[in-house]
């Protein structure tokens, strides 16, 4: 006869080897990894989403899946993809995501194109339990937001970072004797433009320069000439930007045919952009914008050759958001592989405590954000320069003053 207490020792057992045979075989019952996305694909933001965020996302699952897939303890699993077009907006982007969480059921999601974008889905991503790697967006808000959605790891910094960098390097131009006290700053009315010239007032006013201008402008304007005009009749020693890329183009553009040529000539996002370099060729030459990467790097040299061999038609990647968004991807792999199952729990923790080489180096975050940033890059020869943080490993020195237009 079997006493109670083998009998219920027995089904214990029992029932503890069906669960740990259940979870072996829901690990070999995974058959791909699912991953999706909302990207601007139209819309205002789809410049930037097409040079910064979607050939490094192909390139990553290309890549990955060449080998056989996200390793998962002891097999391979390709990854599958479902995405959708977020049209630069915030609210299909919502909507997109809701879509990917409850009806997709993605394992995992990757982030939109931009600053605003990240802040709008940042509240989803948070209470679905998600990773949300923001590898293009800059906001002085990173630091709460971190604390706020611990999930959440703003990879670009913060604009008060962005702006201190620039300033100091004008500071240290100025103390050369290469530029005056004179700054005219125009930025863009969204996420972005609002938190870069938000910072940038009062650390230029703590640095004693003179902000002889001041104005922002709404997305998707179309006419930048007054902006250039105003700015170029005030004789500043130091034009800055704040922009997106479309802007990005139209203000430099616009500022060669009106001759507007200060000594120091900053843009935003799109100057490290290689369609920036195609337009302007020699007139590329001296700009200064946000961003920025070591050109001489053996690892970004590699990664330069591998992004334009997937291209169907050998595109770049920019100098600066793009090897970032390819970094937190190989952070982002390498957390689910040292997990090792689906478990998004663990891959939160994993990239808030592990260490992950990546194509701009070892990264190991602190409270959610890297350590280490380029802000203020300069075309020269070619190629875009990280120059700020000058203490940056590869940094150029800045040429100042920019050269004159040159006739196209």
């Amino acid at each position: 006869m079997v006493s109670p207490v083998t009998r219920l020792a027995a089904g214990v057992l029992a029932i503890a080897g069906a669960a740990v045979f259940g979870a072996n075989d829901a690990a070999q019952a995974q058959t791909s990894v699912k991953i999706g996305y909302a990207i601007s694909r139209t819309g205002p933001n789809a410049g930037g989403a097409a040079v910064s965020t979607i050939p490094n996302y192909d390139l990553w699952v290309k890549e990955v899946n060449a080998a056989g897939g996200l390793k998962l303890g002891d097999k391979r699993v390709p990854i599958e993809i479902v995405q959708y077009d977020d049209r630069s907006s915030a609210e299909e982007a919502a909507r997109a995501l809701e879509r990917l969480i409850s009806q997709d059921k993605v394992d995992f999601i990757l982030p939109p194109w931009g600053t605003g974008l990240n802040l709008a889905v940042g509240p989803i991503l948070n209470k679905a339990g998600y990773p949300h790697l923001a590898a293009t967006a800059v906001t002085d808000r990173a630091p709460e937001l971190a604390k706020r959605w611990p999930n959440s790891f703003w990879l670009l910094g913060t604009s008060a970072d962005a702006s201190k960098t620039l300033v100091e390097l004008l500071v240290k131009l100025r103390t050369e004797g290469k530029i005056g006290d004179t700054v005219a700053m125009a930025s863009i009315a969204d996420g972005f433009g609002i938190d870069l010239s938000a910072a940038a007032r009062p650390a230029l006013t703590a640095a004693k320069f003179k902000l002889v201008y001041d104005k922002t402008y709404p997305i998707g304007t179309q006419d930048l000439g007054p902006i250039v005009n105003e700015a170029k009749g005030l004789n500043p020693d130091v034009f800055i930007a704040f922009s997106y890329p479309p802007d990005t183009l139209g203000i430099t553009e616009q500022s060669r045919i009106a001759g507007f040529n200060p000594k120091v000539f900053y843009t935003g996002v799109g100057t490290a952009f290689p369609l920036f370099r195609q337009k302007f060729g020699a007139n590329a030459e001296g700009v200064m914008g946000i961003g920025g990467w070591s050109g001489d790097s053996p690892a970004i040299k590699d990664y330069l050759a591998r992004h334009k061999a997937a291209s169907a038609n050998g595109a770049e990647p920019d100098r600066w958001a793009s090897a970032v968004t390819y970094a937190s991807l190989q952070m982002l792999q390498q957390a689910i592989e040292r997990v090792g199952k689906i478990d998004r729990a663990a891959v939160i923790n994993d990239l808030q405590t592990g260490t992950f080489d990546t194509v701009i180096g070892k990264i190991k975050l602190e409270n959610n954000m890297p350590t280490k940033y380029w802000w203020v890059g300069q075309w020269q020869g070619g190629e875009f320069y990280g120059v700020g943080p000058a203490a940056n490993e590869g940094a150029r020195n800045a040429v100042v003053p920019k050269p004159a237009w040159k006739a196209q």
